[in-house]
């Protein structure tokens, strides 16, 4: 059972408007009703919400699980190819069992060769995309689907698929005679951690998949017939926090956890130039205008149960947020149009990057912006920074080697007085991006 507590919930008002208003839209939420995020997303949100009954029907896969396990017995090193929802749901599930799983999610050549000294014999790899046409997952695919032929090994008995039925992943992948798990079409992706994109990766890691169905259709169970606790967390995530969300795993069982939540969140709401921006920290910044959120018991607000719990949860709560701040839960307008203008430039371009110009450059260190040292555009940023907006540091980098200069979301932190987000590119374009682009335009 999930349990709720903290400073933030003394100051709740249950006979406002808002509070009134979340019951309402509870209720309709476990009628699975589309339209209470407004007519434009109706459309849209009644092909996405059987992710309500997922605790449940993802029980008809417990047999199809079973059998990839006793398939792939033999290969003990597991490396998973994703994007978003279908990433970092699985890392979640990793870690909160201490389970190995290398997810390849970026497209940074230091990250990618950590790789290259696994024993591919021994290597299963699975391609985890809803629609397949994620371009990041797609280089993946092909990498080791190369690698595997290179060491003369047939990429179908090391290779697994997990896709919506009839995408063009789907198709080919069949086809060539790969194995393919199709997840339900009507689960959007960052809503889908107890689907086959969540389920398959946990059950090849000797996770009890049942058990985490369970405890996810008990929780749904308790929160309809005893609401308060979700809707007391629903009201503090929307009245208690203007914009900035501050979410910490530290010391609690379910490691990685604030990360999916900050893809959920950032990725549902932000949009509209409104939104709640989720931060996953390692530490509280203990600024005035952040609410703090943790898995333990030392934050304004404190949510702590089992892990299938928190993901039904979760995606409860943000279905809500969304619904009270009349903004689509289930699209992304501002990733889809960030990727049709990609493909202009790329060609404008014909393939071929545009030289860059650096207006400073100090030890090899190229600046863009305003400052001649890195001293002094750092200050410039800093000094720049709206009084009620936040940082966003951007790491196209190698974050298993280079996983220091993460300190930088603290130090900034520090220094400016304001909020950090920290990601690791082009991960974050799948989590906060959407949020950086549609949200609230003070970063």
């Amino acid at each position: 059972m999930i349990s709720v507590h903290g400073s933030s919930l003394e100051g709740i008002d249950r006979t406002s408007e808002l509070y009134k208003r979340l019951e309402n839209f509870h209720l309709r939420l476990a009628k699975k009703d589309s339209a209470i995020w407004g007519a434009k997303a109706s459309k849209e949100a009644a092909k996405r919400l059987n992710w309500i009954q997922a605790p449940t029907s993802s029980k008809a896969l417990l047999p199809e699980l079973a059998d990839l396990l006793k398939k792939f017995s033999g290969l003990t090193h597991i490396v998973l190819c994703g994007m978003g929802g279908s990433s970092l749901a699985p890392e979640v599930f990793a870690k909160s069992f201490n389970k190995e799983l290398f997810v390849l999610d970026s497209t940074d050549p230091a990250y990618i060769a950590h790789t290259e000294g696994f024993d591919l014999t021994k290597t299963l790899v699975i391609v985890s995309s809803k629609s397949g046409s994620t371009l990041e997952t797609v280089a993946a695919r092909n990498y080791f689907a190369s690698r595997f032929m290179a060491e003369k090994l047939d990429p179908v008995a090391h290779m697994l698929f997990v896709t919506d039925p009839d995408s063009a992943l789907d198709k080919q992948a069949r086809k060539e005679g790969f194995t393919v798990v199709n997840a339900d079409p009507f689960i959007g992706g960052r809503f889908s951690a107890l689907s086959a994109f969540g389920l398959v990766p946990a059950a090849l890691m000797n996770i009890n998949v049942e058990k985490v169905l369970d405890d996810a259709e008990s929780a749904i169970a308790d929160f309809l017939q005893h609401p308060q606790a979700i809707i007391d967390s629903a009201y503090v995530l929307i009245n208690g926090a203007k914009q900035f969300i501050e979410f910490s795993d530290a010391n609690s069982k379910l490691p990685g956890m604030s990360d999916w939540i900050e893809q959920l969140i950032a990725e549902s709401t932000g949009k509209d130039s409104k939104g709640r921006l989720p931060i996953a920290v390692d530490s509280y910044s203990k600024l005035d205008d952040v609410l703090t959120v943790s898995f333990a018991n030392e934050a304004q607000l404190n949510v702590q149960g089992e892990l299938g719990e928190h993901f039904i949860f979760w995606e409860w709560i943000t279905a809500l947020i969304a619904a009270s701040l009349e903004v689509d839960a289930f699209n992304q307008p501002n990733v889809t149009e960030a990727k049709e203008l990609t493909s202009v430039l790329l060609q404008e371009w014909d393939n071929s990057l545009p030289e860059l110009h650096p207006d400073a450059d100090e030890d090899g260190v190229e600046i863009f912006g305003d400052g001649v040292t890195l001293t002094s555009a750092l200050k410039n940023l800093i000094m720049n920074t709206d009084s009620d907006g936040y940082i966003a540091v951007m790491a196209y980098l190698d974050r298993a080697s280079e996983s220091r200069v993460a300190e930088l979301q603290r130090i900034l932190s520090e220094k400016s007085g304001r909020p950090v987000t920290f990601g690791w590119g082009p991960r974050f374009l799948h989590s906060t991006g959407q949020f950086h682009k549609g949200g609230q335009p003070n970063g």
